[in-house]
C-alpha cells in the first residue's frame, strides 16, 4: 500500500464556483424578466462587446453543450431530435445539444428554450457561423458573426489580424446599436474589457501553477472553474472569483498542497473530455496519476504566451504593457491583442503547430504521459490527433490514445476506455494502489 505523499485538502472556492453558475444560468432564464438583454453565441472573448448597451447575459453555447452531456438521456434526446431533421450525427456535439434543447423547446435547467434577442459569434471553429445562422433562421433573431485569424504568430501577421479584429467589432457594435434601438456607453465597454483581461491574466497564473509538484489542482477541478472566467470574466464578480481562485492556488503551492495525496504520475490530456464520463479522471487516481490539465483547458478560460526564453507563462497585464484604456478604440484593440495571442487557436490550424506547442507543455510542466482523445464530437480540436500521436512517441513520451465523444455517450465503450487505461498504466509501470 502507498501511503499518501502529501497533504490534501478541498478547494475553499468550490462552494462558491457552485453558487456563481447556479446563478448564471437562473440569470440566462431570467434575463427578460429582469429587464436585461439576453444574447446567444459562441463563447468567445467577443462576449464584452454587448457591455456598452447596458444590463445583458450572454448565454455561452459550448458550455452549455457541455452541461447538457453530463446527462446521458437529455443529451441522447436532443442529439436524436436533430437527426430526425436531417443533420449528421458526427457534427459538434456542443451543436447537437444545443440545437436539441432548442428544438424541444426545453431549457436544461427548467422552462422553455431561452430565446436570445439577437445571436452573436465568432468564427474560429468550422461549426460556429453555420451553427448560429441556423439559430438565427429558427428562431427568427438578428445575427452578426466575427471571423476569427488563426495563427498570426506563426505568420507574422499579428498587427494585421489585431486591425482586421477591431474593425469587425467596430462594425458588430454599429450592428448591435441598430438592431436593438439602444445607446452604447464606452465607459460600460473598457470596464469590461479591463476585467476580461484581467480574468485571462490570473487564469493564465493559476494554471503556470501547475507546474509545481505536487499539482494544486486536478484537470476535473480545471474544467470546473475555467468555465467562470469564460462566461464571466467581464464581470466584477467573475474577475473577483478569479483572483480568489489564484490566492488559493498560490497558496496551496506554497503549503504543498497537492490535488492528489499520492501522486506519482502526471499526465496531460487533449481536446474537451467526455463529459458523460468524468469518472475517467477518478479511474486514474486509483493508479496515482493526475491529469494536471490540457493546452485545451490552459488556454480556453485564460491565456499563456511565450516569453523570451520560449517558456509558457502568463500573459503581461495591461499595465504591464502600457495600453490605455481611455476610448472603445483603446478597449477594442486590447482585447483583439489577448485573443490574437490565445494558444487553443493552433489547434485548428496544423498539426505540427499542436503538436509543438503540446511537446512544449509537456516538458515544461513535467508530464509523464499523455492521453489524446480521439473525439468524435469536436472535428475542430481533433484533426491531426493521429499526426499528433506520431510527434509525441517520437520524442518519447508515452501516449494513450480513446475513441468517444464529448457530447455523446452512444459514441463511447466504457469497459474499451478503462481497459485502455489499465494497459498504460502498466506501461508506465504503475499498479493500482490499495484502499
Amino acid at each position: 500500500m502507498l501511503q499518501a505523499k502529501y497533504q490534501t485538502k478541498p478547494l475553499d472556492c468550490w462552494g462558491k464556483a457552485k453558487e456563481l453558475m447556479a446563478a448564471y444560468y437562473r440569470s440566462v432564464a431570467t434575463a427578460h424578466d429582469d429587464g436585461k438583454l439576453l444574447i446567444s453565441g459562441g463563447s468567445s472573448a467577443f462576449l464584452v462587446l454587448p457591455a456598452g448597451l447596458g444590463e445583458y447575459v450572454f448565454f455561452g453555447a459550448e458550455p452549455y453543450g457541455a452541461m447538457i452531456a453530463t446527462n446521458s438521456q437529455f443529451s441522447q434526446e436532443c442529439a436524436e431530435s436533430v437527426e430526425t431533421r436531417g443533420f449528421a450525427r458526427d457534427v459538434c456535439s456542443y451543436m447537437l445539444n444545443y440545437w436539441g434543447s432548442m428544438f424541444l423547446d426545453r431549457y436544461y435547467f427548467g422552462g422553455p428554450f431561452p430565446r436570445p434577442d439577437f445571436c452573436m459569434s465568432s468564427q474560429f471553429c468550422d461549426t460556429h457561423s453555420k451553427w448560429f445562422q441556423y439559430v438565427s433562421e429558427y428562431l427568427k433573431v438578428p445575427y452578426f458573426s466575427i471571423d476569427i485569424p488563426l495563427s498570426p504568430a506563426k505568420y507574422d501577421r499579428k498587427e494585421r489580424f489585431v486591425e482586421y479584429l477591431v474593425s469587425q467589432m467596430q462594425e458588430g457594435i454599429e450592428w448591435m446599436v441598430k438592431v436593438t434601438g439602444r445607446g452604447y456607453d464606452d465607459e460600460r465597454l473598457i470596464q469590461a474589457v479591463e476585467n476580461e483581461c484581467e480574468a485571462m491574466c490570473l487564469m493564465g497564473e493559476i494554471v503556470h501553477f501547475q507546474k509545481d509538484v505536487p499539482a494544486p489542482l486536478s484537470q476535473k477541478s480545471i474544467f470546473s472553474i475555467y468555465v467562470i472566467p469564460h462566461l464571466l470574466g467581464h464581470d466584477h464578480e467573475g474577475v473577483a472569483f478569479c483572483r480568489q481562485v489564484r490566492d488559493e492556488v498560490e497558496d496551496r503551492v506554497r503549503q504543498g498542497i497537492a490535488a492528489l495525496a499520492t501522486e506519482r504520475c502526471r499526465l496531460l490530456d487533449d481536446s474537451e473530455p467526455p463529459w458523460h464520463f468524468l469518472k475517467l479522471y477518478r479511474y486514474l487516481e486509483e493508479y496515482g496519476a493526475l491529469c494536471i490539465g490540457s493546452q485545451y483547458s490552459f488556454s480556453l478560460g485564460g491565456n499563456l504566451v511565450k516569453d523570451p526564453d520560449g517558456n509558457w507563462a502568463p500573459p503581461k497585464t495591461l499595465k504591464e504593457r502600457g495600453m490605455p484604456m481611455k476610448t472603445r478604440e483603446d478597449a477594442l484593440r486590447a482585447m483583439a491583442t489577448f485573443y490574437v495571442e490565445k494558444p487553443i487557436l493552433s489547434n485548428f490550424t496544423t498539426a505540427e503547430d499542436k503538436s509543438s506547442q503540446v511537446l512544449d507543455i509537456a516538458r515544461q510542466w513535467r508530464a509523464d504521459g499523455i492521453i489524446l482523445h480521439l473525439n468524435r464530437g469536436c472535428e475542430g480540436l481533433t484533426q491531426g490527433a493521429m499526426e499528433n500521436r506520431l510527434a509525441l512517441v517520437e520524442s518519447g513520451l508515452p501516449v494513450m490514445t480513446y475513441e468517444g465523444n464529448m457530447g455523446d455517450k452512444r459514441e463511447f465503450d466504457e469497459g474499451q476506455t478503462l481497459d485502455r487505461i489499465d494497459s498504460f498504466m502498466e506501461r508506465l509501470g504503475l499498479k493500482k494502489l490499495k484502499a
